[in-house]
């Protein structure tokens, strides 16, 4: 039988512990919160009521609960009071030396059977637990934050927890309402550790100003439905923090460069730019501890009218490719109200994309998206060839052909010599280096990236990716033609995987490396990604629908291109597709798809 916890004591009233006692106190368990002298107390009773009252303003807790909630709280200076408690959670800052401190005097006051836990997300649990003479009873219960809102609880136990220990944490997250992960003690845990070689990363991208702030948000938010980008993400999360989180990491978890914090991180905290805290981060706040991000100096300027910046007028637009991502980009080019010729390699397959967009354009008038004249115009405004010649007055051509080199440096080529002077050539490229396929032409600085994301009619998202040799007049066309689909547009510099790709893919290897190591199981690292990130997916759920092969193909080109070790692809990933398991199309990839 898993043991009573009748009372608890929470250490360290910030955020984090005041969150943690509204846990505990919701779900009907004496809480003796203490802090470290008598103002601090205050603030921690201060955070703990507000959060209640707001549950209460939103209509998540009645006020009788409410007031029932905070009678169980019994708030105190000093440790001494925690003598008669079951379990300790300690929430102080991320200082090894300070939690071994309190964990000592602890050690002292507790009664000799209470459980001993640290909420670190980053230090080593085992580290803390050795400050005592009862290292078995120590345990690591990371809550995520909100604490009151987050699912997840990650239970850590060191090499010398005891099982019974384990099993009556567990025992108490299931009576709290919670998900829980157990792991072993190792830099990061689960989230964290995949979460931080992400950040990081993003960092790196906008010091290098490959990317502006706006459009490294946007293009995660957007590409991958992330509940908030992550230069937001740091801002929220504390510049500060982050900093002592990676930099832990990297001591701790093998001096995986990946996680040696990038220099942009130290400098911000030095400078006190610390994020929504201090009231400037990444982004500029309203005032410090508000989410209102206001204006600065790098924001950009909304007015930026098109014929400004030299965009030329496009009425007419080539698609060429026969796949699913041009049949989805003639609907949205025809649907927004533009001439479109659909070019494909014969009648055959010119009939076949045309079924395609009928059988769309229909979806969407079932669905009451689009009126039945709408649906008639949008086919009315599509012409269907199967040579390229009929591109020769268009004033924009979109590819999609397969993803080839060889194939679509062919054909810039031959819209080379077609195409009249000064229309804007794209290409949708995910992976390709934009300039190749630009330099198969005579005319480089008409040459763009338009990626859209598949399926282009719904994603919201493109990645614009400008080469060394595109004009300023190229880019400000393809951002225009972008807004006129209603599209966000993020523009980058023409490297491998671009924004989202580059950010993402490492994720999913790093979790692939993972459960490569037997750290944890497929369904404990998607639980701990969706339930203490907020991801839409979990990584293994993603790498199954996106396919293993593709997943492969894309590591492997970042890691040529930018030759960091943590990218090379994990062998697991490459045994998987070398074994024909390639995801969800195959029935089987890092799960069996064929029985659900």
């Amino acid at each position: 039988m898993a043991r009573e916890f009748t009372s608890v004591g929470v250490v360290g009233l910030g955020t984090m512990g005041a969150g943690i006692v509204e846990v505990f106190a919701r779900n009907g368990i004496d809480v003796v919160a203490v802090e470290i002298s008598e103002p601090a107390l205050e603030r921690g009773r201060a955070n703990l009521t507000g959060s209640t009252d707001r549950a209460v303003a939103k209509g998540k807790l009645a006020p009788a609960d409410r007031d029932a909630l905070l009678g169980r709280v019994t708030f105190a200076v000093g440790l001494d009071a925690l003598h008669s408690v079951d379990l300790v959670v300690e929430a102080v800052p991320e200082h090894l030396d300070l939690k071994q401190r309190i964990f000592a005097e602890l050690d002292r006051v507790c009664k000799p059977e209470a459980i001993l836990a640290t909420n670190t997300s980053s230090l080593s649990v085992t580290e803390i637990s050795v400050a005592t003479t009862r290292p078995n009873q120590v345990i690591g219960i990371h809550f995520f934050n909100p604490a009151p809102v987050m699912k997840l609880v990650e239970v850590v136990r060191t090499v010398v927890t005891s099982a019974d220990v384990v099993a009556d944490v567990e025992a108490l997250c299931a009576r709290l309402g919670k998900v829980d992960v157990t792991i072993n003690d190792r830099a990061g845990f689960i989230a964290n550790a995949l979460l931080f070689g992400y950040l990081n990363h993003a960092v790196a991208m906008f010091e290098a100003k490959y990317a502006s702030r706006e459009d490294i948000d946007a293009a995660m938010k957007l590409g991958c439905g992330l509940p908030m980008g992550p230069l937001a993400l740091m801002d929220l999360i504390g510049v500060d923090t982050a900093y002592e989180i990676l930099d832990t990491m990297y001591r701790r978890g093998g001096r995986d460069r990946r996680h040696a914090p990038v220099p942009l991180i130290k400098q911000m905290v030095t400078a006190g730019l610390l994020g929504r805290k201090s009231g400037r981060g990444f982004y500029t706040y309203e005032r410090p501890g508000s989410p209102v991000v206001v204006p600065d100096e790098a924001t950009p300027l909304a007015a930026e009218g098109a014929a400004a910046d030299g965009a030329r007028a496009i009425a007419k637009v080539g698609v060429v490719g026969s796949g699913t991502m041009a049949t989805g980009i003639i609907e949205v080019f025809a649907k927004a109200g533009y001439e479109v010729i659909s070019v494909t390699r014969g009648a055959e397959k010119s009939a076949t994309v045309c079924e395609a967009v009928k059988t769309s354009l229909n979806k969407g008038v079932v669905r009451g998206k689009l009126s039945e004249e709408d649906r008639d115009g949008a086919l009315g405004r599509v012409t269907w060839s199967a040579t390229l010649d009929h591109l020769a007055d268009v004033d924009l051509v979109v590819e999609a052909v397969v993803e080839e080199l060889s194939v679509k440096k062919a054909l810039f080529a031959s819209l080379d010599e077609i195409c009249k002077p000064g229309v804007v050539l794209a290409t949708t490229t995910s992976s390709l280096p934009v300039i190749e396929v630009a330099m198969a032409t005579q005319r480089p600085a008409d040459v763009v990236g338009l990626h859209f994301f598949n399926p282009a009619p719904i994603m919201p998202l493109v990645e614009v990716v400008r080469t060394i040799r595109t004009s300023p007049e190229t880019v400000a066309t393809a951002r225009a033609v972008c807004a006129a689909l209603g599209k966000t547009a993020v523009v980058c510099g023409d490297r491998s995987g671009f924004i989202v790709n580059a950010l993402l893919f490492p994720y999913l290897n790093d979790a692939v490396r993972m459960l490569e190591a037997s750290y944890s199981t497929a369904d404990d690292i998607d639980h701990a990604m969706k339930l203490g990130c907020g991801y839409p997916m979990g990584p293994f759920e993603l790498l199954d629908v996106v396919g293993l092969d593709v997943s492969l193909a894309i590591q492997r080109e970042l890691y040529l291109e930018l030759r960091e070790p943590g990218f090379a692809p994990a062998p697991l990933l490459e045994h998987l597709v070398t074994a024909g398991y390639l995801g969800r199309k195959t029935g089987r990839g890092f799960r069996d798809h064929t029985h659900r």
